[in-house]
């Protein structure tokens, strides 16, 4: 209780001050550019047209709703991150009192099967919590989109409860599970499967074995670079054909599925659209339309 306690106090500090990141991140994904290109220098001193990166969108917002408008959407993701940290928690100690009844051996930390066998645990606690949290996911990327048009329809979390179920129904708060799903899966097990391949055999012996506990963070960012079109197209269908202007066109039409999504993304080549708030080029071949704040 105090390991979960500890986490949930840790993981809703944290969900507080990464929150203006994620918001300025939804909207960069749905195509919501406020303001227009700038010239300027990229690292390698050339000059060349920059999107606003985080910090001036942000100021933009602040300029609009104030400091408190960088928040909005909080409310239902604290509760998400409390919820699911205590799912996650309860799953693994079924399995933790499961595995104690086995008998342990340090040495099998090393073999492909025990790595296996932690990462399916792990994948089965992820996807519990994330299944059971989907619904005030949804509720808080729609609390965010609602910038773009200034409508207020999802106001508070047991109001947005109501308008998704009654236009919607149940399986309005899934909207893009499917994908978040899959994309959490193949995240955790081509992280741990190519952290396993680098401590087994790139690291095994000498002074690079203090490298090991490296691995695990390196191969995180990789599998999370990887496996962002699938973090990106789940957040555009939970804000689909919703009501709001940011599911809508202009912005977008209304995909017939996950996959629909996935295929126009790609055909405008905008998969990575939102992967970069710090360093963001003006999209190759396309115009920025001032009136409709976004490129077409």
């Amino acid at each position: 209780m105090a390991d979960t306690a500890s986490q949930l106090l840790l993981g809703s500090g944290l969900t507080v001050v990464s929150h203006p990141l994620m918001y300025v991140k939804m909207l960069v994904q749905v195509g919501h550019e406020p303001m227009p290109p700038t010239l300027g220098r990229n690292i390698f001193g050339r000059q060349v047209y920059q999107l606003p990166g985080f910090f001036a969108y942000a100021k933009h917002i602040i300029s609009i709703d104030g400091k408190r408008g960088l928040f909005k959407g909080l409310a239902p993701r604290l509760c998400a991150g409390a919820v699911g940290t205590v799912v996650h928690s309860k799953v693994l100690q079924c399995y933790q009192s499961q595995n104690q009844m086995e008998e342990s051996d340090s040495r099998q930390k090393d073999n492909l099967e025990y790595v296996i066998k932690e990462t399916t645990q792990e994948m089965v606690a992820r996807s519990a919590a994330t299944l059971i949290t989907h619904p005030f996911h949804v509720i808080t990327l729609r609390c965010m989109v609602q910038f773009i048009g200034r409508e207020t329809k999802y106001d508070g979390i047991f109001g947005s409860i109501v308008t998704i179920y009654r236009e919607e129904g149940v399986l309005g708060f899934f909207a893009g599970l499917i994908p978040r799903l899959l994309g959490d899966v193949l995240s955790l097990w081509i992280c741990n499967m190519v952290a396993y391949l680098i401590n087994k055999y790139a690291l095994e012996n000498g002074a690079v074995g203090e490298m090991k506990s490296y691995s695990q963070a390196v191969t995180g960012f990789l599998a999370s670079m990887l496996t962002y079109p699938f973090v990106l197209v789940s957040n555009l269908m939970a804000v689909n054909n919703c009501g709001l202007a940011g599911g809508r066109l202009p912005y977008a039409p209304v995909y017939s599925s996950w996959t629909d999504c996935w295929s126009q993304l790609k055909k405008e080549g905008n998969t990575n659209r939102g992967n970069s708030l710090f360093f963001r080029k003006v999209p190759a071949g396309k115009s920025y339309v001032y009136e409709q704040k976004r490129f077409y």
